[in-house]
């Protein structure tokens, strides 16, 4: 199930937790965003359990939109221990975001 990553949550969910953990940050209007989510939805839930896939709204989060220097959308973000491990800019293929997603398990 994917959960929503927000300014207030970020500490908790991503920071503070003890799964690997990949952000969507996205916004509404995006076009390729939009053609990601089912994908994005897709992993959730093949990974349930192992790792947590989370979606950031980039137009309603802007602390962590700056933070992460977030300049084009969609930006996936693998985080492990609390730290940034993976980067993806734009548009991939399930099979890439599933590849990078199994490198942080091993």
């Amino acid at each position: 199930m994917e959960i929503k990553i927000t300014d207030n949550n970020f500490e908790t969910e991503v920071k503070a937790g003890s799964l690997p953990v990949l952000v969507d940050f996205y916004a509404d209007w995006c076009g390729p965003c939009k053609m990601m989510a089912p994908l994005v939805a897709q992993l959730s839930e093949a990974y349930e359990g192992k790792c947590k896939v989370g979606k950031c709204n980039t137009d309603e989060n802007p602390m962590l939109t700056r933070e992460f220097n977030i300049m084009s959308i969609p930006t996936f973000i693998l985080f492990k221990d609390g730290a940034v491990v993976d980067t993806l800019i734009g548009a991939v293929s399930k099979n890439e975001l599933e590849a990078r997603i199994k490198q942080v398990l091993a």
